[in-house]
């Protein structure tokens, strides 16, 4: 082997060291091809969003007339969400972007929690000893090595080929309704948008505004520190504490049938498979979270949703509710795809979720008006606990809100 090849490095931390496939060349040559990626190889991720989102096609540029005329609308819809939510979002730049730059800007605005979940579903299990009963039979220990020696390709390209999908039906930054690094622009994808509408036959400009002021809400909810510090917090929890099952992986690679006529297309295509990076193992305290990342996903929703639709009925009137119906019914039209982002960033964009974030915010306005709801935004500490999103009193009484 070359002088510095990782594969020398004999130390346990090493998952080339004592590799049952390095003595086989194809397979050697790959793992010292694979060593210096990290946790996720991005350029895998990169990758296969791109292809994922536009299909191998080559994208138009977007033009630039599109950006100004949201921009002139975005103007119009600022004042109204000041008016409702008490939050400024005149400063906020509208920039427009195609399916595959969505999926490349999501990647980037999302790597440090991808890397987080990597690392996570990389860590060997506290149980996996050297006297396993796998570690006698050579086939599954082989199989074994080859899990963890393609874990990384494995997640970069699951992972992309997941954003990509995602960047094909994104109507702007805040399909996936997570926080995204501090700034002061909102991206949009007019093709998309505009497609939509023509599908349901909705006004153009109505479901344009519509979008807009869903994303400028979105983005000023989230532009609340404590907003997105604590749902940002309750995510990064759940995707670090996975509980890897290597041998789930190793079994199902075990499974592969070379004897096709193209073996590696079959490998690319199990690699591929999302079930394959889900070889992990829910653990009891993603259990414990989840009430609390399923209360603060539901009241930022309803929320959001309580602001767009009082926003957007001042501004195009019976559309408004045309155009909610619709965009609602596409957001909980569960998809593969949606499954499973939902299970690695602990997501549940259910009917009944939204339903339940709905519900929080009509019981908080009944008893203290509009004023009374922008207190989640206006309190620190405002995230509603998993009782108080189904019984609204405990949380106006917890914040000591006047109604």
């Amino acid at each position: 082997m070359a002088e510095g090849d990782p594969a020398d490095d004999p130390s346990e931390n090493n998952p080339f060291a004592n590799n049952p496939l390095s003595g086989i060349p194809m397979f050697g040559d790959l793992a010292k091809a694979l060593s210096g990626q990290g946790p996720l190889n991005w350029d895998a991720a990169r990758q296969f969003a791109q292809l994922a989102a536009t299909e191998g096609a080559s994208e138009s540029n977007v033009d630039p007339a599109l950006r100004f005329a949201l921009a002139d609308l975005a103007r119009i819809a600022e004042p109204h969400v000041l008016d409702v939510t008490g939050q400024d979002v005149a400063g906020f730049e509208v920039s427009t972007t195609t399916p595959g730059a969505w999926s490349q800007q999501a990647l980037d605005a999302y790597r440090p929690l991808f890397t987080e979940l990597a690392v996570s579903l990389g860590k060997r299990p506290a149980a996996d000893t050297d006297d396993d009963d796998d570690s006698s039979d050579p086939m599954m220990a082989m199989m074994a090595g080859l899990s963890q020696m393609m874990a990384p390709s494995m997640l970069g390209m699951a992972i992309g080929s997941m954003i990509g999908r995602l960047g094909k039906r994104a109507f702007g930054q805040y399909d996936l309704p997570i926080p995204r690094p501090a700034a002061k622009s909102v991206a949009l994808v007019p093709a998309t948008i505009d497609a939509f509408a023509a599908d349901w036959s909705l006004p153009r400009d109505s479901m344009r505004l519509w979008v807009l002021v869903h994303e400028l809400t979105t983005h000023a909810v989230f532009s609340v520190a404590h907003i997105r510090e604590g749902l940002s917090d309750l995510v990064r929890a759940h995707v670090g504490a996975f509980q890897p099952d290597p041998s789930a992986v190793a079994e199902k690679l075990s499974t592969l049938d070379m004897d096709t006529d193209d073996p590696m297309q079959a490998l690319q295509r199990t690699l591929g498979d999302p079930e394959i990076l889900l070889g992990a193992v829910r653990s009891p305290a993603q259990a414990a979270l989840q009430p609390q990342l399923d209360a603060a996903m539901a009241a930022i929703i309803g929320y959001v949703d309580h602001v767009v639709d009082a926003v957007t009925t001042r501004l195009i009137g019976g559309d408004a509710q045309r155009v909610s119906e619709a965009v609602r019914r596409r957001r909980i039209e569960t998809s593969p795809d949606d499954v499973f982002v939902e299970r690695l960033l602990g997501l549940h964009l259910t009917r009944q979720q939204v339903e339940r974030g709905r519900a929080f915010i009509a019981g908080v306005g009944e008893r203290g008006g509009n004023e009374a709801i922008n207190k989640l935004l206006d309190i620190p500490g405002s995230i509603p606990t998993p009782n108080e999103i189904d019984a609204p009193g405990l949380w106006l009484a917890r914040l000591e809100i006047d109604t």
